[in-house]
This record gives C-alpha cells, sequence and structure tokens, in this order.
C-alpha cells in the first residue's frame, strides 16, 4: 500500500528529484570524491538499494546519532549507516536566535548549492537553517552546517572519517538526480517513554508537533512532504489545486489519502496506550533543556560579547528552572584579531588607570608632607612662644635677690655711719 503511495510521489513531493548535468557536479564538489566503503556498498546492495538512489538524515540529539537512510527500489527507505555525533553545543530544544550556540531541530532541505567540498571543517554542508517555520516564527541564525573537525558552534560535527561518508551520500544521490534531500533533526527519538519523560518541558509543544512528522516516517518509511502554515509544520497534507501552503497565514483545507489516515490512527492509538503507561513508571531523568527566547537571548548575548573579544566566562551561562542564571566563574576571551585588539585595549586602559591611581597617590602624598611641614611650624613655633614666656617669667623672680643684698649693704652702711657717730660724739665730748 505504501509502496505504491510512494511511488505516486505525493509524499515525496518534498525530495524533487530531478536531473543534474555532470558539468554542474564537476563544479560542485571537484575535491569531495572519496568513494564509499565496500562494506556499504555491499550492504547497499543486499537491501535493494543502488548507490546513487534517493537519501535523507536523520539526527537525535540525546542519543548522540546520525542516521543515514536511502530509497529501496520499492519506493521505502530503510537505515543504511548510523554514525555516532562527536560534538553538538547548546542543549536539547530548538534553536532561536542568533548566536544562542543552539544546534537545530526541524525539518531542514539541504540542495547542492549547500555543499561544501572546502570547508574550513574538512567538508561540510548546510542544513538549511532558517527554513519556513523558523523564518514564520521570527527565528534568527545562519551557517548551521553538519560538518567534520569535531568543533560545534550550533552544528552538527562529526569526524573526518564520518563526514566524508555523509558527504559522499548526499553526493551520490544528487549524481542520481536527487534535487535536495531532507534532514530530520529531533531531541531524541519521540518514543512514546521519551515523550513522557519531557511532558513538562517548556519545549514540549513543538517537539509534539515534529512528532507528527516523525510518526508518518515511522508508518510510511517515506520522508514527509513538509509544509508551514499558521507557523506551524504540517505534513502529507494535500491542498486544493491552485492553492499554496502561506508559512504566516491561514492553512488552507487540505486531503490526506483514507490508507495514510487510517493507519495514523491506529499508530496514535498504540502510541497512547504506550505513554498513558510511561507516565506511571519510573525513567531516566530528562537532559537540560533550553528554557526559550529568554534564556537564548541571554546566551547570544554572550556570544556577541565573546565574539568582540571581551572577557566573558569560559562557557556559556544557563537559566535555571527557577529563572535564576548561573555563570561559571573562569573567565577568558577568545584568541582572535578581535580578542587581541579588546586586550590591547584592556591593557591600556589598565595602564591608565594605574598611571592615575598613582597620580592621584603622589598628590595624597605632597599633600600630606605639606600638611607635616605646617604642623611642624606651628609646633615649632608654639615651643617658641613658650620659651618665651618661661624667660619673662624667670625676668620677675631674679631681681628680688640683688635688692636683698642692696639693703643688707644699706644695713651695713647705716651700722658704719652710727659708728662713726658716736666715735665722733665720745671724741667732742657728746
Amino acid at each position: 500500500m505504501f509502496a505504491k503511495f510512494a511511488r505516486t510521489g505525493v509524499l515525496i513531493a518534498a525530495i524533487g528529484v530531478a536531473g543534474c548535468n555532470d558539468s554542474s557536479m564537476k563544479d560542485f564538489a571537484p575535491e569531495a570524491n572519496k568513494p564509499l566503503p565496500d562494506k556499504i556498498l555491499a550492504d547497499m546492495q543486499a537491501k535493494g538499494m543502488v548507490r546513487t538512489s534517493s537519501v535523507m538524515a536523520r539526527i537525535f540529539k540525546e542519543e548522540g546519532k546520525l542516521e543515514i537512510w536511502k530509497a529501496k527500489t520499492n519506493g521505502r527507505y530503510e537505515m543504511v549507516a548510523s554514525y555516532e555525533i562527536c560534538k553538538w553545543s547548546g542543549k536539547l530544544g530548538p534553536k532561536y536566535t542568533e548566536g544562542d550556540r543552539q544546534a537545530p531541530e526541524g525539518f531542514y532541505t539541504v540542495r547542492p548549492s549547500q555543499m561544501n567540498p572546502r570547508s574550513n571543517y574538512h567538508l561540510s554542508f548546510n542544513i538549511g537553517f532558517p527554513n519556513a517555520y523558523d523564518r514564520a516564527n521570527g527565528r534568527t541564525g545562519q551557517n548551521l552546517m553538519v560538518h567534520g573537525a569535531c568543533s560545534s558552534s550550533g552544528c552538527y560535527s562529526m569526524t573526518d572519517a564520518q563526514i566524508e561518508q555523509i558527504y559522499a551520500f548526499g553526493r551520490d544521490a544528487f549524481q542520481g538526480g536527487q534535487t535536495e534531500f531532507q534532514i530530520q533533526a529531533f531531541p531524541f527519538r519521540m518514543t512514546a517513554a521519551n515523550m513522557a519523560r519531557y511532558r513538562n518541558d517548556p519545549n514540549y509543544e513543538f517537539w509534539k508537533m515534529l512528532k507528527v512528522g516523525y510518526d508518518n516516517f515511522e508508518i510510511t518509511k517515506v520522508p514527509p512532504k513538509v509544509d508551514v502554515c499558521e507557523k506551524r509544520y504540517v505534513f502529507n497534507q494535500v491542498a486544493p489545486e491552485g492553492t499554496t501552503f502561506d508559512p504566516t497565514g491561514p492553512c488552507p483545507a487540505t486531503t490526506q489519502p483514507d490508507s495514510l489516515k487510517t493507519a495514523f490512527a491506529n499508530y496514535e492509538k498504540s502510541y497512547d496506550a504506550a505513554f498513558n503507561s510511561a507516565v506511571n513508571s519510573s525513567s531516566v531523568a530528562p537532559k537540560p533543556t533550553i528554557a526559550g527566547i529568554k534564556e537564548a537571548s541571554i546566551v547570544s548575548d554572550w556570544s556577541k560579547r565573546r565574539a568582540r573579544g571581551e572577557r566573558v566566562p569560559i562557557d556559556p551561562p544557563s537559566m535555571n528552572s527557577d529563572g535564576s542564571v548561573t555563570e561559571t566563574t573562569r573567565m577568558g576571551r577568545i584568541d582572535s584579531p578581535a580578542g587581541r585588539k579588546m586586550a590591547a585595549l584592556d591593557a591600556a586602559k589598565e595602564a591608565k588607570r594605574k598611571a592615575e591611581e598613582q597620580r592621584l597617590a603622589a598628590i595624597e602624598a605632597a599633600k600630606a608632607a605639606k600638611e607635616q611641614a605646617k604642623a611642624q611650624a606651628l609646633a615649632e613655633k608654639e615651643a617658641a612662644k613658650q620659651a618665651a614666656q618661661q624667660q619673662v617669667v624667670t625676668a620677675g623672680v631674679e631681681p628680688a635677690q640683688p635688692a636683698q643684698e642692696t639693703q643688707q649693704a644699706a644695713d651695713a652702711d647705716q651700722g658704719t655711719v652710727s659708728k662713726l657717730k658716736k666715735k665722733l660724739l665720745g671724741m667732742f665730748g657728746g
């Protein structure tokens, strides 16, 4: 049933198979031409695939996996390779704004022009962020890639050996006529158990929307047709002829094949039972997730300051469940032209600060010396004054000594006169 449906092209309209001439392919990837390993080619052949058949990728953050799926001759897809993601940045949850260091989640499209054989990260391809959904919801960012070099600031980074194979899958599919392939990026495998674990997360409603596309692929094993209307994803919906999906406008009346609707309803019924069971059972604790645009804005501001070369906490800030923000105490700046320029400006500013500090210290020292000299002069003046006063006191006491001697001398003289007088009187009969 689904193989026939897939061959009608309804579900794979988003894949867009068309021709691609040799000249454009040579221009597209002249250096990224390593063939896939013989073992992978043998596995593909055993599964009914050809080297150049259509391809798609699925990414699961929490599990750290990137899967490659290829179309078989019956039109349905089967996984042909799985890789451990070497590094991805941020937390579980979508990318909100430029600089939030979040690896995107959603449904993205890769075309030949997005492949880069001369990447600074060995090989790379841009996943197509922002897509129609992201733009409709005001989400910003650029240059979000799957690449080598195992280094990430918002991308999905692989080892060089891994990206050579992943790149080859896309290259071969383009050579076979596929004009674009789909990347489905999820926070985790969207099982009932995992959805139950994250049922209280602020990103849960977004993840429920992604799960519809996830379920469509699980049911059909064909990449879903993806559209956006009313600022949300819609999957495998067929609009009436002459109408289109407006990402920010109302969704048109759509239809789905009855076989798909029935299969989806049965799938959801089984899922609901598993979800309810998982809610009441113990499970692994949820991993950290981004707390919406508020945390994204805080991290984005950190990224901007870091890019300007400022000294910032080594790790991005993180928002806690109570709304508080945690930052690491270790500070540093990136080694870049901006960082070195900022370091020089900071050094000059610090030197100026120290010089001003020394100038003020010298002024204070001179002021203190002047005050000390003034105090010393006052002390000397006071000492001189006290010395003068002491001399005056001394001058008032010392004359008493000569006066007493004078009186004694006078008394002596008087005695002498008396004696002489008595003598004369005696001589002349007085």
